[in-house]
């Protein structure tokens, strides 16, 4: 997990749109029709199984060598005093401190993000190569131009607000920045579905384009108990950049929305698609995105309080190490970047577990959701899945260490086995979350 203080709040948002575990794409694969052999197990033939290994490993090896990449990228700043000298231009503009973060902040961050260009590089070809991506580079660059633009417009306030308490509560800094978190970062989910995601895809209304479809998750809404308006269903135009198959909730309040991927539609099934959106609902039912945000939000409490500690061992009182002042110098910025940085990702475990654990509900939710309106429900979700796990090029047994560390869905395989065994109907039994239709969670 990259950790700016923007990247930060910016990744929260983005993790709690809880979209699907795997990345993008290959060529389209037609939707399973419900007349062929039943779907118990996710199979691949040999040629596309070796593909997938191949691309998830290569996958595996990008993560450890991005967060080494970035702490060696911290490091160097920090080595070689680019901070102290992006703070001395900084305040050579001006004596206003606003306005020398304004400064500060872009040539720090840009300067990083320029850094660790050769894994985002290599992250794009193997997207490419394994063609999970459409995407050209021209447009990949800038698509990269305006997420550090938008990472600048949230990361600038953030910056300046931090070393407000830095320098006005040098002990509890940590604390007040945490407090002042939460709604900047309840803002930040709010607005990112108005303002941030059109910036990178387009968006239309699901039901025009899809009536068919919008009528059946009228009906899935309704035996869940919580219809969603159709003013909240969104289509994406993922095709223009992606292969790959995907929805996602996202958004708070009156930005809640479900958006389902104009591939999924393309190479899904109405049945197929609608356990996909039974999802997805799942998550805006269960209100997992409150649930998260909760949990970040203690989870940045952490960071915080061991990023106050550690830094004011490194940096301790006033001396100059590093060219650095103090704590409350803006050239000690890499510093908690740095520290951040590596308790993120030693803590990963812990967030994927948490989400983890709300993907398979939400798998539950889905199956519930659609029990009765979909014939053989339980095979449309199992075929969901293998037609998401043969476009996705899912890894179809993942090393334990690797779905420990790594993912924050449980392994496609075993998504699969529990949708296509899942019936405590014919049981007696009584189901997790919709106990009657039109019954709420």
């Amino acid at each position: 997990m990259k950790m700016r203080i923007v990247g930060l709040l910016v990744g929260l948002r983005l993790a709690s749109s809880l979209v699907a575990q795997e990345p993008a794409a290959p060529a389209p694969t037609p939707g399973l029709s419900a007349s062929t052999s039943p779907t118990t197990a996710y199979t691949l033939t040999p040629e596309k199984k070796e593909k997938a290994i191949a691309y998830a490993k290569a996958r595996y090896r990008l993560h450890f060598l991005s967060f080494f990449w970035s702490v060696a990228v911290l490091a160097a700043i920090i080595a070689l005093r680019l901070a102290p000298r992006f703070r001395d231009r900084a305040e050579a503009v001006s004596k206003r401190r606003f306005w020398q973060a304004a400064v500060f902040v872009p040539l720090l961050f840009t300067t990083q993000a320029i850094l660790e260009l050769p894994t985002q590089i290599y992250g794009q070809k193997l997207a490419l190569d394994y063609e999970q991506s459409v995407q050209g580079w021209g447009s990949w660059m800038w698509d990269g131009v305006k997420g550090l633009l938008v990472g600048l417009v949230i990361g600038i306030p953030i910056v300046w607000l931090l070393y407000l308490f830095l320098r006005r509560s040098p002990r509890r800094w940590w604390l007040w920045f945490w407090l002042a978190t939460l709604p900047i970062l309840v803002f930040v989910i709010f607005v990112a579905p108005v303002l941030i995601d059109p910036l990178f895809f387009k968006f239309q209304p699901l039901a025009p384009g899809h009536p068919e479809l919008a009528s059946k998750i009228e009906q899935v809404t309704v035996q869940a108990g919580q219809p969603i308006p159709q003013q909240k269903m969104f289509e994406m135009n993922a095709s223009s950049k992606y292969n790959s198959i995907n929805a996602y909730v996202t958004g708070l309040g009156a930005s809640k929305r479900v958006v389902v991927w104009d591939t999924t539609m393309a190479k899904a099934d109405i049945p197929q698609t609608l356990f996909v959106f039974g999802h997805e609902m799942g998550h805006y039912v269960l209100k997992h995105i409150p649930k998260l945000i909760a949990f970040l939000w203690g989870f940045f409490f952490a960071l915080l309080a061991l990023g106050a500690a550690v830094l004011s061992r490194l940096i301790g009182r006033p001396g100059g190490r590093w060219g650095i002042r103090s704590v409350a110098d803006w050239a000690s910025l890499p510093v908690l970047l740095l520290v951040v940085t590596v308790a993120a990702e030693l803590a990963q475990p812990v967030l994927n577990g948490f989400i983890r654990k709300h993907e398979h509900d939400a798998d539950v939710f889905g199956l519930e959701a659609i029990h009765g309106i979909v014939p053989e429900s339980a095979q449309a979700a199992a075929q969901a899945f293998q037609i998401l796990g043969e476009t996705n090029l899912s890894d179809p047994d993942p090393p334990a260490f690797i779905r420990f560390w790594l993912y924050n869905h449980p392994p496609l395989a075993e998504r699969l086995r529990f949708a296509a065994t899942y019936d405590p109907w014919s049981k007696g039994e009584t189901p997790e979350f919709l106990k009657s239709p039109a019954a709420r969670p």
